[in-house]
């Protein structure tokens, strides 16, 4: 049961990755959707046996490394986190292959695409089920391989290249600080497995390197690896741009995989970020500044996908700092219901996509909600999950954390509430924007894209209505378990308290202001916006105007293109609303500070380097080769008095030699 949990996908990727072709489309599709419902079926059952059942267990597979002193096992563990993620990482996945039968289902290559989406859930999954930090390792670089195929699955557009690379490059840049937090991990217990590190962390609390606390600079080196995968503030960038794959990587990677696996890292090492306050500090500060910042961005961005996109970078945000404080169960509660609403909101944004021929600007929409009322109903559910509102998922696993935070009684403790109470207002607001300008007003499109606008298939409606479900319930149910009175026995021991054992009592203790005020930044926030775009809808134009260096560059129709096309730059009106607009000037200062920098040393390695010295060179003796044949073709005159004469010469320069020799 926990093997099949963990290879089914792989068995469904080799199947359409290597026998597409043979089988056919259809064959390669349901194959990999069938073994994702066995991996999603045992997923579930080793749940309830592992984290209900309380028998944690770990699976042995081979021996994979025994170099020296470093002997590293192939181990599947299953402890409550395992599972947790296992359970959530299987049943969306099989949810997303099923809606991608429907959604690219005129795709020319569906057997590579269905291969790519089962081969990222089996390196997530072997992430998550690591029983070592080299296996977790591998399993870290498999989603980022992962992830570069599908970013870049329409590899006939510029932009999905280039979108690709960038998330390949800025995960690499995370995983270098990984490969060092992995490296002293070995060097300080001199072993990298879990439960040698775990039982021996106190034992090493005073350990130095280079006069550093060695817990501390494995804790702030891993969580900086944990800043590529999870998109956190300046490792961010890649993020938006991977809405250049097809919506249902999206979802994938935002949902379920990918960008939650730093999360997942820090709540695994808790035993090692226990003893390292000031990596835990930096996790706050960190997470509670993504919180803030992406959520100003997600206000003014026109794009549906990418508008859902900061939206999870923005509530990963709010995970870190949880962690941050010590709620690691709280992190992981929000990481599990955020997994059924943001699948449940970009498989929405992907069937408002499909019945608007490809479309994505949302200020190409509006008028819609009639014509597609099943995808506007979940649409609904999702923004109220994410905005917070009583009684969905988001609220329960939002208050806790904001609720942790305040009870921390820190200043990092009351910087990430404060944050994260703006935060709550921002997305309440971005995501009735996005309801408001994509569902209702008037028809915005073209009289050609109206005409066609209809209901999505029922293969791609059914995950919908399920993810809908859990949006609504996975709250409720589950708190109980992750953060109620029943939460040691839940966890069993796979997260570990320490100096911060006191927190999930006392956040059920703080004044009774504190678990009101998300609620009300979230009626705050869908009022504004309903004032905005519902009863005042030329206001936000003026106020964009007002905030701009350049009003005239302020335009109420966009340059974002269908999906499958080109993304073309909008251009930068300036001021405050330019500053959000272009996502805070992050990628404009990386192509100065990094980009042109490393184009133009390119360009010297290669114009002198590599043309004038390296292939210098060869090229130089070709040419000189090349003259002397040039030379010896002019004495081939081809007139017999020439040569006898060359004859002459050369025998009165031998007698010549000869003479003087003598």
């Amino acid at each position: 049961m926990f093997v099949g949990a963990i290879f089914f996908p792989l068995l469904g990727a080799t199947i359409s990755g290597f026998f597409g072709r043979w089988i056919g489309d259809k064959a390669a599709q349901w194959s990999t959707v069938i073994c994702m419902v066995l991996a999603a079926i045992c997923g579930v059952l080793a749940f309830a046996q592992v984290a209900l059942g309380g028998d944690p267990t770990t699976v042995p597979i081979v021996t994979w490394m025994d170099v020296g002193g470093l002997e590293v096992s192939w181990a599947l563990r299953y402890d409550t986190l395992s599972v947790v993620m296992v359970a959530m990482v299987t049943f969306i996945s099989t949810l997303i292959h099923l809606y991608s039968v429907g959604y690219m289902s005129h795709d020319a290559t569906p057997p590579r695409f269905f291969a790519y989406l089962s081969l990222f859930t089996f390196m997530m999954l072997m992430l998550v089920t690591a029983d070592n930090l080299a296996q977790l390792f591998f399993g870290w670089e498999g989603v980022g391989l992962a992830s570069y195929l599908l970013i870049g699955y329409w590899y006939d557009r510029e932009s999905a290249n280039r979108a690709a690379m960038k998330a390949f490059i800025v995960n690499r840049v995370g995983d270098v600080f990984f490969m060092l937090g992995l490296a002293l991990t070995f060097h300080v217990f001199g072993s990298i497995e879990f439960s040698t590190i775990f039982s021996s962390v106190e034992a090493h609390a005073g350990d130095t390197f280079l006069g550093i606390n060695a817990i501390e600079l494995i804790g702030v080196l891993l969580f900086l690896g944990a800043c590529g995968k999870s998109a956190q503030l300046g490792l961010h960038t890649w993020l938006p741009d991977a809405m250049e794959g097809p919506t249902p990587v999206s979802a994938l990677i935002h949902a379920a995989t990918m960008v939650t696996a730093g999360v997942f890292l820090v709540c695994r090492m808790s035993p090692v970020m226990e003893f390292a306050p000031t990596a835990l500090a930096i996790v706050t500060i960190v997470g509670a500044s993504t919180a803030f910042f992406a959520a100003t961005i997600g206000c003014v961005q026109n794009d549906i996908k990418r508008v859902i996109a900061y939206s999870t970078c923005s509530q990963l945000g709010y995970m870190f700092f949880a962690a941050g404080v010590g709620a690691y169960q709280v992190a992981m509660f929000h990481l599990f219901t955020h997994a059924f609403f943001k699948a449940l909101l970009f498989l929405g944004a992907g069937s408002v996509i499909h019945a608007m021929s490809d479309e994505q600007d949302i200020r190409r929409m509006g008028g819609i909600w009639t014509k597609i009322p099943v995808t506007y109903a979940v649409m609904w559910i999702g923004n109220l999950a994410l905005a917070g509102i009583p009684f969905f998922a988001g609220y329960y696993s939002k208050d806790a954390i904001l609720e942790a935070a305040f009870a921390s009684h820190s200043g990092v403790g009351f910087y990430a509430f404060v944050l994260g109470l703006a935060a709550a207002f921002l997305t309440a607001f971005y995501s009735w924007r996005l309801l408001i300008l994509t569902f209702h007003g008037a028809p915005r499109a073209d009289r050609h894209t109206m005409e066609h606008v209809h209901e999505s298939p029922l293969v791609m409606l059914v995950p919908l209505l399920l993810l809908a479900v859990g949006a609504v319930l996975t709250g409720y149910v589950f708190a109980p378990l992750f953060i109620g009175e029943h939460e040691h026995a839940f966890w069993n021991g796979s997260i570990f308290n320490a100096e911060h054992n006191h927190i999930l009592h006392a956040m059920h203790e703080v004044p009774d202001w504190v678990p009101l005020a998300p609620t009300v930044m979230g009626v705050g926030g869908i009022a504004l916006a309903y004032i905005l775009y519902m009863a005042m809808p030329g206001l936000p134009a003026r106020i964009a105007q007002t905030f701009s260096a350049r009003p005239q560059m302020v335009q109420r129709l966009p340059l974002v293109p269908r999906e499958g096309a080109e993304q073309r730059t909008e251009p930068d009106p300036g001021g405050l609303y330019g500053f959000l607009l272009k996502k805070w000037y992050f990628d404009e200062l990386y192509d100065l500070i990094f980009v042109q920098p490393a184009r133009r040393l390119a360009t010297v390695f290669w114009k002198v380097g590599d043309a004038r010295i390296i292939d210098g060179m060869p090229n130089g003796a070709a040419d000189l080769a090349v003259q002397a044949s040039r030379g010896a073709v002019r004495i081939q005159t081809g007139r017999v008095a020439n040569y006898a004469f060359a004859m002459i010469i050369g025998l009165v320069v031998f007698v010549s030699l000869f003479l003087i020799g003598r």
